[in-house]
């Protein structure tokens, strides 16, 4: 990203003004209808940001030649669901597992000072891999996280997170769930949720 860009956002998760494309990005991915665009200059962007979206926003959501949307009748009720509420990225990151059904929250891991959503991802899915264990269920897990579930098949966070005395913690959590993985075997499957077809993921934080 160019140093000094800004990004509008007229229709999103969370409508403004951000000085990054990680903050935009948060608030159009997987969003129905979202439109944003970015400008050079902070003044431009409040200048647009005041006024309609211009011809040039960027519109989300399917492109006429994407392939029919999944049916919902697909998805596994009888399943775990999991996924990272952030504040930043990196940031302060939490997540939690919820029953996909009920979305009843089976277990939940409070606010980590500095973190990636990536590692939250990783860290979520490891904690439900375990919490199942311990229940002797084989459900399976759902995630939106293509990044997640490749580090936990490959039982490897590959996060760039600089390590220093904040970051440490978060850290030491990837650690213990990479060792988790190495001593452990499991049959649940691990799953990709499908956004744009089912919405948002049950465990979704919901920070509209």
């Amino acid at each position: 990203m160019a140093k000094g860009k800004f990004y509008v956002v007229w229709e999103g998760r969370e409508k403004g003004i951000f000085t990054t494309w990680a903050e935009c990005e948060k608030q159009v991915k997987g969003y129905q209808g979202a439109r944003f665009k970015s400008f050079p200059t902070e003044k431009e962007a409040k200048a647009a940001f005041a006024n309609r979206p211009s011809s040039g926003a960027k519109k989300s959501g399917p492109k006429k030649s994407a392939k029919v949307k999944v049916d919902p009748s697909e998805i596994i009720w009888d399943s775990i669901s999991v996924d990272v509420g952030s504040k930043g990225n990196p940031g302060i990151i939490e997540y939690k597992g919820v029953d996909t059904k009920t979305g009843e929250i089976l277990f939940a891991h409070d606010e980590i000072p500095v973190g990636t959503n990536n590692m939250g991802e990783f860290l979520a899915i490891v904690h439900g891999l375990a919490y199942l264990k311990e229940q002797g269920s084989t459900k399976p897990i759902y995630s939106d996280s293509v990044t997640g579930m490749k580090w936990v098949k490959q039982k490897k966070a590959n996060a760039t997170l600089v390590r220093n005395k904040e970051t440490a913690y978060i850290w030491e959590l990837v650690e213990r769930a990479e060792q988790w993985l190495h001593e452990n075997r499991y049959e649940n499957q691990i799953i990709k949720w499908q956004t744009e077809s089912w919405g948002e993921i049950k465990a979704d934080y919901g920070r509209k």
